[in-house]
């Protein structure tokens, strides 16, 4: 009713929240260093969440299964940085001087373990520059969600001269991506569709 008074109402149980900024938990993007963007949580502000909430005092913190957590494993270790705020990947920066010798291969340590969202992967891809200027491309590039052992870059070499990596230096970039896995049917056959079996150059060159 439009004009009512409300008289002797109880409020007993009911007190005003008022949020403690300091303890949130807050996920930002800023400028590590030149043409450098990264994402970081203080594990400061978990440990207040932690004791607010057991004081009853309720928290707003950002669940960790939707963030990407880096645990250093050396000294020599650079967390992953995005070049800009729209980049999508992460670089990935070498951990120890490695050569890769010409047409060959090697395995480039970055001494950091990972942890992913739930419902995605990380594909380890080849870095733009890397592969136009040095034909330095990367292979088995897939981290599982449940992998939380160090995480190397295998690099190939396709060029007639040995590859340099020093620690510190960039040389892939990490991408978190959604993935489906549905369970497997086994069935009698297939709906058909209008390509059907066309395999390899069935739809031209």
């Amino acid at each position: 009713m439009i004009g009512a008074r409300i008289s002797k109402a109880s409020f007993a149980g009911f007190s005003l929240y008022k949020p403690n900024h300091s303890s949130v938990v807050h996920s930002q993007i800023f400028p590590r260093r030149r043409n450098s963007f990264c994402c970081l949580r203080s594990s400061r502000s978990l440990n207040m969440a932690k004791q607010s909430e057991q004081n009853g005092v309720p928290e707003v913190t950002q669940d960790l299964p939707t963030l990407l957590r880096v645990k250093k494993l050396s000294e020599k270790a650079i967390l992953p940085t995005r070049a800009s705020p729209l980049s999508a990947g992460y670089d990935l920066s070498s951990a120890a001087e490695t050569k890769v010798p010409a047409r060959g291969k090697a395995l480039v340590p970055t001494d950091l373990s990972i942890g992913i969202p739930d419902g995605t992967y990380a594909r380890i891809a080849p870095r733009s520059g890397l592969a136009w200027k040095h034909s330095i491309d990367v292979g088995a590039g897939v981290i599982d969600a449940d992998y939380r052992g160090p995480v190397g870059v295998v690099l190939f070499n396709h060029s007639d001269a040995d590859f340099e990596v020093k620690p510190g230096d960039r040389i892939a970039q990490l991408i978190i991506e959604k993935i489906m896995t549905p369970d497997v049917l086994e069935v009698e056959d297939l709906d058909s569709t209008q390509r059907g079996s066309g395999g390899f150059g069935s739809t031209g060159v």
